[in-house]
């Protein structure tokens, strides 16, 4: 599974996963590249719903997710907000890279219009904890799932600027193949992560 989708869904609940189900050995692999999980010999994977691939089971596991672009207020004080995505052309943005080595393309809709920006800037890091902490250091904008960044938005340590770029998509879904028979533990699994909606 990606790493934010152990940080955001997995983490929070795997003490009661383990207290509920205590004969079950549950091992995680933190891989952000797409595997397959058939050839790699696991028994399921976590992707985001808009990468799920068709031949797969999918179940939900996390709520809707949206993302934020945000500065802290030092940075807004020698640039301006920007308040189209095509002006962050002249912004220092904190970018992200796949380990893949791919580096994220910041993507916006608003009214049927989507745009996908190569972004430039100062920071290159693959961990959203540590782009969220730059943004609240004053480093540049950043662009993370805003379950990174509630609290400093809550409390003043972080500005949010082009919300309305930023719609809720599908969040998180356990996939496996409808080819195998689903095991006893990874059906466990299955139900207790499971989410309505």
């Amino acid at each position: 599974m990606p790493r934010t989708a152990a940080h955001l869904v997995l983490t929070p609940r795997l003490a009661a996963f383990t207290a509920a189900y205590p004969d079950i050995v549950l091992e995680i692999v933190i891989e952000d590249r797409f595997t397959d999980v058939v050839e790699g010999g696991f028994d399921a994977g976590v992707r985001l719903g808009e990468s799920l691939q068709r031949d797969m089971i999918a179940v939900r596991i996390g709520p809707d997710l949206r993302g934020a672009v945000v500065a802290a207020p030092s940075y807004f004080e020698t640039m301006p907000k920007p308040r189209h995505p095509h002006e962050l052309a002249s912004h220092r943005c904190i970018r992200f890279r796949f380990s893949s080595g791919i580096l994220y393309r910041w993507e916006f809709e608003k009214n049927g219009e989507e745009i996908e920006m190569a972004v430039e800037g100062p920071l290159i890091l693959d961990e959203d904890h540590l782009i969220a902490q730059a943004a609240v250091d004053g480093a540049g904008l950043a662009f993370v799932f805003e379950p990174y960044v509630r609290a400093p938005l809550a409390d003043g340590r972080l500005i949010r600027v082009l919300e309305d770029w930023c719609p809720s998509f599908d969040g998180f879904f356990v996939y496996y193949p409808s080819r195998r028979q689903m095991r006893p533990a990874l059906r466990a699994f299955v139900d207790f992560f499971r989410v309505s909606g």
